[in-house]
């Protein structure tokens, strides 16, 4: 999944949430669910952050 993807499904999962659109199940299977989307997305950054650090020790 793509990073702006994630970023897409916790907001609307936010939006869910703020607006009480989910009963107790659902927001606890939900919330599950923007854990692991939150690890991609650091994840993703971190892998991001460290290839373009490698690029510019080349660079140097």
């Amino acid at each position: 999944m793509k990073y702006e993807e994630c970023i897409k499904e916790l907001e609307s999962i936010v939006n869910k949430i703020e607006n009480g659109e989910l009963d107790i199940d659902e927001m606890s299977a939900n919330i599950k669910h923007a854990q692991e989307l939150i690890k991609a997305c650091k994840d993703k950054l971190t892998k991001t952050e460290e290839e373009i650090n490698k690029i510019q020790a080349v660079d140097h």
